[in-house]
């Protein structure tokens, strides 16, 4: 169970801080919530505390996570099938798995892509919503501001 004050990844989302833990009632029933705070976008969330492990609620990756990141980065695996829907269809997935490092790698196999080939418009949208993704952990793991973060990106995907 996460307490108030935790940096915690809502997957698909972004990572965000506990606010509070709170009694709400929702459609007749009664039960505890996260209020879950993401400071990029300034959204706030209520996730059920018995739910946490079904939506995939984690902790922020620590420094040596970080590293990790900046080394998938820097050497991203091949973006797999050349059939756009294949691919597409594998980088939602990795997306959705809640894994910052899986998420990483999308961000660099489309980044590169991008630069070499071009995106379709779905693959772009893709890319842009994963790299807000891959920002927002960044900013709350390394308790820094997000054009710090951006920058990093920028050099790291040059």
């Amino acid at each position: 169970m996460f307490k108030v004050g935790d940096k915690v990844v809502y997957p698909m989302h972004g990572a965000g801080v506990i606010e509070a833990i709170e009694d709400r009632e929702v459609l007749g029933s009664k039960r505890k919530y996260y209020i879950l705070r993401f400071p990029l976008g300034d959204m706030k969330v209520m996730i059920p505390l018995e739910s946490e492990r079904a939506v995939g609620l984690r902790e922020v990756i620590d420094e040596k996570g970080i590293q990790e990141v900046i080394k998938i980065l820097k050497e991203p695996k091949g973006s797999g099938s050349g059939n756009w829907n294949r691919r597409y269809r594998a980088n939602l997935e990795k997306m959705r798995s809640g894994s910052i490092y899986q998420v990483a790698e999308v961000v660099g196999n489309l980044a590169r892509q991008d630069h070499d080939r071009g995106l379709s418009t779905g693959e772009r949208k893709m890319l842009e919503s994963a790299r807000q993704m891959l920002i927002s952990e960044l900013v709350l793991a390394r308790n820094t501001e997000r054009n710090q973060v951006e920058n990093l990106l920028e050099k790291l995907l040059a």
